[in-house]
């Protein structure tokens, strides 16, 4: 509808990112980066500044948990309406909502002085968790149900090109102020962070793929709020295939990730060498990679994307059983890191993607929520209790190169689920769309 304004005269590659729904997604995720730093990063930076002891520093790693189980809670977003805000909309009165709880929440953490008052910050931690985990699983859904089935792929790399700029942007804000105002100005300033998402729902109103779900007003409403997303999957055709390739997939992808600065640590690469490599040639690659990924997924449609991706993802952790045989080399840093971050940026477009689509509309925020929590966990679980194990009795050029073996069975199970027609079978499941169906032509 926009062919004779300003989009129009932009190249035809860069005119899906900037309608609407995308713009939209990437604003979404500026608020979901921006609360997930400041639990993270920014409060590690600060209790260290404080001279908090490192045991005490690490525990409050804890406050993460929230969103690895976001998905217990989830259903109350899909069923439940908030008093007084109801006529907005189901999911602007819960972005709204939420919206707000994190804005009070960051600045209450913000008001404490670890020094004095570590038990009480704790606890903020965890409200400021609790909130931030609320406010994605809001976000997720929201986003989800703004974007038609052909904008997945570009919506979810802008919603990822959002939540990196709003990570780092609230990090550095937070950094910039706290030198000159302290911290409590610092955390009260960063709340404002929280307003493109709040303003995106006043702007896009309440998404027209919504599917409305009549709002729980007993216990027995209640709990089929809870029960009622999880069977509808389970009714699927191959729903459990489907599951355990969301299961898997992730697993060798994790166990490389989460063990690199361990490599780099043993190869003697410095802290220098490590921000610039990791962090900055990374934070290009990966950015190249996201815009890649929704390149590849508008040309080649989702089936293709996704698989591609997992080959890549898996492939790429064979860079780093190069770098590990090399020894301290930082052209083969750049080379190993650049590989990892490009792949993993194109791959996060596609499989966020097939996530997304493989949500039915009636609980977009409850399925979404489980689904992401599934492709996290297993190669978590793994990572905390074997990676070093393994890197011993390996060593880590045969650790890299397991980590690629352990990725094939994902790769080779969705070459089968695309074979039977399950991965486009399953992804269509949506009332009144065709789904991912259209977009894997």
């Amino acid at each position: 509808g926009d062919a004779f304004g300003w989009r129009g005269h932009l190249p035809s590659g860069v005119r899906p990112y900037v309608e609407p729904a995308p713009l939209a997604a990437a604003a979404l995720g500026i608020s979901s980066g921006f609360a997930f730093a400041m639990i993270g990063a920014t409060l590690t930076t600060r209790l260290a500044q404080h001279g908090i002891r490192k045991g005490a520093v690490t525990a409050f790693a804890l406050t993460f948990l929230a969103y690895n189980i976001k998905f217990l809670w989830a259903p109350l977003v899909d069923a439940v309406a908030i008093p007084g805000l109801a006529r907005f909309g189901q999911r602007r009165s819960w972005l709204w909502g939420t919206g707000l709880a994190v804005m009070v929440a960051v600045a209450y953490l913000g008001s404490l002085d670890p020094a004095t008052a570590l038990p009480q910050l704790a606890t903020a931690a965890l409200l400021g968790g609790v909130a931030g985990a609320t406010f994605d699983i809001v976000i997720d859904a929201y986003r989800i149900e703004l974007l038609a089935p052909h904008q997945l792929g570009v919506g979810s790399g802008m919603s990822q090109y959002g939540w990196r700029i709003g990570a780092a942007a609230a990090g550095a804000v937070a950094l910039v102020v706290a030198a000159r105002a302290g911290w409590s100005a610092a955390y009260a300033v960063c709340t404002l962070f929280a307003l493109p998402a709040m303003l995106t729902g006043v702007v896009m109103g309440e998404p027209l793929r919504r599917s409305a779900v009549a709002p729980a007003t007993g216990v027995a409403a209640a709990l089929r709020g809870f029960v009622s997303p999880l069977a509808e999957f389970l009714t699927r055709r191959g729903a459990l295939v489907v599951l355990a390739f969301v299961l898997i997939h992730k697993v060798g992808d994790t166990l490389a990730n989460l063990t690199l600065r361990l490599l780099f640590a043993d190869l003697g690469f410095t802290n220098d060498e490590v921000a610039f490599y990791d962090v900055g040639i990374g934070f290009v690659a990966l950015l190249a990679g996201v815009f890649s990924g929704g390149v590849v997924y508008a040309a080649l449609g989702m089936t293709r994307a996704v698989f591609i991706s997992l080959v890549l993802m898996a492939g790429s952790n064979l860079s780093f059983a190069a770098l590990a045989g090399a020894g301290h080399s930082t052209l083969g840093m750049a080379a190993a890191i650049g590989v990892e971050n490009f792949s993993s940026g194109l791959g996060g477009v596609a499989v966020v993607a097939y996530l997304s689509a493989l949500c039915h509309l009636r609980f977009t925020a409850t399925q979404y929520a489980l689904l992401s929590a599934l492709a996290s966990i297993a190669g978590r679980v793994l990572t905390g209790t074997t990676a070093v194990w393994l890197i011993v009795a390996m060593g880590y050029v045969q650790f890299y190169v397991f980590t690629t073996a352990v990725a094939l069975p994902g790769v080779a199970l969705y070459a089968w689920m695309v074979h039977t027609g399950l991965a486009t079978e399953t992804a269509g499941a949506m009332p009144g769309e065709d789904g991912a169906s259209g977009a894997a032509a």
